[in-house]
């Protein structure tokens, strides 16, 4: 493995700013499709949360894959999946930040009486489920962030700033969980932070692979303690968490994201970002001044 990633070569005659925004439309068209046709056909074979993860990942890396073909004659390798061992850290950086986020707002409340772990009557102990649903949930986060930290994302950035890209698309992400179970307004608010601190984690790292450790991490911890990810059950450690708290605070049938809990914890999330040892990458497509 390399030290760092070395700069991609540098793309011919860079678009007019109407030209960004029409490789933008065709790149966001080019996703709605393929979700629209590859998710609900795998939807009769694998259920709905694999065909959801697996289809968002599927067209997600289609659309990428053809985006930055056609316009850069690269891949994916542009849009910050190139793998060096800066790559490695991060990952694994982000993956130990989400993780330990998910354990802050789950542990307390199991110490102090909060919530307790019962045995589920329908659940069983399966370690074959457990190494299953961790393959489908990191496809599912690398699919998400290809989705809204990929491609349009990145040369959007160049064109409309930091913010300007950063806050509607975090919108859009939390808006994207509108449909998903239970679904409820706090739920969706700390989701649109969730994609702020992952658009911020992109702009300190410049490659996908920060944003996709914490996604990663907090999803694939959730389930272990039997509680709901973003309004899915996942039935595998064979224990249930039941809270002796509100909704407010438990998030609900949603899940802990839907509650105060988790909103405490991303405001450390932002600060630790700021303060986290990432190594910096070069980013093919944002390349600012400073």
């Amino acid at each position: 493995m390399q030290p760092a990633s070395p700069p991609p070569p540098a793309a011919e005659g860079r678009p007019s700013r109407v030209g960004v925004l029409l490789r933008v439309g065709i790149f966001a068209f080019l996703e709605i499709a393929g979700l629209a046709i590859l998710s609900p056909l795998m939807y009769p074979l694998a259920g709905y949360l694999v065909s959801a993860a697996l289809g968002t990942f599927a067209a997600a890396a289609i659309a990428n894959t053809i985006a930055i073909r056609v316009y850069e004659r690269g891949n994916l390798s542009y849009v910050g999946l190139g793998w060096t061992q800066a790559s490695c850290r991060n990952l694994w950086l982000g993956i130990a930040a989400g993780a330990g986020a998910a354990l802050l707002v789950l542990v307390p409340p199991l110490l102090t009486g909060a919530a307790h772990l019962r045995p589920a009557q329908d659940w069983d102990f399966s370690p074959v489920s457990i190494a299953f649903l961790a393959i489908v949930l990191l496809f599912g986060a690398i699919g998400e962030e290809l989705l809204f930290r990929g491609y349009g994302f990145q040369v959007l950035l160049g064109v409309a700033g930091e913010y300007a890209t950063i806050l509607p698309m975090s919108v859009l992400f939390g808006l994207a969980h509108s449909n998903n179970q239970n679904a409820s307004n706090l739920g969706l608010a700390n989701t649109m932070l969730w994609g702020l601190l992952f658009g911020l984690a992109f702009l300190r790292s410049r490659d996908l692979w920060l944003p996709i450790g914490l996604h990663y991490g907090w999803n694939v911890t959730l389930p272990l303690f039997g509680v709901n990810l973003s309004g899915f059950t996942m039935k595998v450690t064979g224990y249930s968490m039941e809270w002796n708290v509100s909704a407010l605070w438990s998030g609900g049938e949603y899940g802990p994201e839907a509650g105060l809990l988790t909103t405490a914890v991303l405001a450390l999330l932002f600060y630790g970002l700021g303060k986290a040892p990432v190594v910096r990458q070069h980013s093919h497509f944002y390349q600012p001044e400073d």
